[in-house]
């Protein structure tokens, strides 16, 4: 007769997890793949993809070092993430100096990103920046969101899960950009 171990009767990260969402303990249910929380609802736990997914919204987060970190599908929502981040930081007394975002956000946020070229000086138009390209002169765009440096994570296993991080210091944010972007006018 062969005996079931006790850690087989839950889902792969436990008994109980903090809930994704409003961060409270979430209990899992006894021989499921399944955590309910009540205020959001069922969660599922894929052994296969080691992520957790919200059967309400379809939603998926993956877990670093105890942390739950969504994996967006759509630029407004990696958007929405850092600027809620951004945020944050403000309420804390502190400022972004940069933003470093995981490379496989990189073709995603794409269209989102303001651009700059060249390095000292880059070109003052489209056109001056097509000129530059068919004379065979040599531009690197650089990228800013909501005002701020953007750069490309490296390859590190972290950076398959977490999204991005704010390189921050003491202070209030040199530009107000990005604490109006959502106000309406």
């Amino acid at each position: 007769m062969m005996l079931f171990q006790p850690s087989s009767y839950f889902p792969i990260f436990g008994p109980e997890i903090l809930c994704p969402h409003c961060h409270q303990p979430i209990a899992a249910l006894t021989l499921t793949d399944t955590y309910l929380c009540q205020r959001h609802g069922a969660f599922e736990a894929d052994p296969k993809t080691e992520e957790l997914v919200h059967l309400q919204s379809s939603r998926r987060w993956r877990q670093w070092q105890e942390a739950w970190y969504r994996q967006h599908t759509h630029a407004d929502g990696i958007r929405f993430e850092i600027h809620e981040e951004l945020d944050r930081l403000h309420a804390q007394g502190l400022r972004a100096t940069r933003i470093l975002v995981a490379q496989r956000y990189r073709e995603l946020l794409s269209g989102s990103l303001e651009r700059t070229w060249g390095t000292e000086e880059g070109p003052r138009s489209w056109s001056e920046k097509r000129t530059r390209e068919t004379t065979g002169e040599r531009t690197n765009p650089r990228f800013r969101l909501y005002g701020l440096p953007v750069e490309f994570s490296t390859t590190e296993q972290r950076w398959t899960i977490i999204n991005f991080e704010l390189h921050k210091e003491p202070g209030t944010p040199n530009r107000e950009r990005y604490f109006r972007i959502f106000d309406a006018e």
